[in-house]
């Protein structure tokens, strides 16, 4: 069964025509999955910088070295002494660190910060919601985000939407696949179909088709 849905979830995010990937789910729905995990963040997540962050820089008693610069789509940044510094897919600590060693080559023992703003992260750590959402888009992801959180950021569910035979798809877990009750928690409030999401986690909603 497992092999059944795997097959089916790959068919229906590899680029089909919107109509036909639904119609692809709604064949699969007739098999059983496990529900997700009501806990799954990690208590140790640290965030990951991606294309589209602004990173700001604070360079100890330097102030004309600080400043917020954005991470460019090759994912890199530039600042002053600093030319193309690879940003993308490090925690804010880690390039810190990575700054301080550029700028050590000019400024004495210096002393970086790095705040993250502008959160949108590296693709493989946003939540991405596909199909029948008011607002399918992808997401960047927050320490201890919920389904919940995830469908107030698309607009909630559309008329169409099949809630209950939902998916979540869990890319840390091997692209194992889980059962949410998106109907139950957005219409009828029922808090215990509210779970945890992960970093790359794909929801996939189809389509009622009664």
């Amino acid at each position: 069964m497992e092999q059944h849905w795997s097959v089916c979830i790959r068919r229906a995010v590899r680029g089909l025509v919107p109509a036909l990937a639904l119609a692809v789910l709604a064949g699969c729905a007739t098999t059983e999955l496990p529900p997700a995990p009501a806990a799954a963040a990690s208590p140790d997540y640290n965030y990951i910088i991606g294309p589209g962050d602004t990173v700001n820089i604070v360079v100890w008693r330097n102030p004309e070295l600080s400043m917020s610069v954005p991470v460019r789509p090759d994912g890199k940044l530039a600042s002053p002494l600093i030319d193309d510094l690879v940003a993308q897919g490090k925690d804010p600590t880690t390039l810190a660190r990575e700054i301080e060693k550029q700028l050590s080559k000019f400024v004495r023992e210096p002393i970086v910060t790095v705040i993250v703003s502008g959160f949108v992260g590296p693709y493989s750590e946003q939540i991405r919601v596909v199909g029948e959402a008011s607002k399918p888009q992808a997401l960047p992801y927050k320490q201890k985000m919920t389904v919940l959180d995830v469908m107030i950021a698309v607009g909630g569910l559309t008329d169409f939407a099949d809630g209950n035979k939902a998916v979540l798809l869990r890319a840390s877990d091997g692209n194992k696949q889980y059962s949410v009750r998106l109907r139950d928690l957005v219409k009828r409030g029922d808090f215990t179909a509210n779970v945890e999401v992960k970093p790359g986690d794909v929801l996939i909603i189809p389509q009622s088709w009664f």
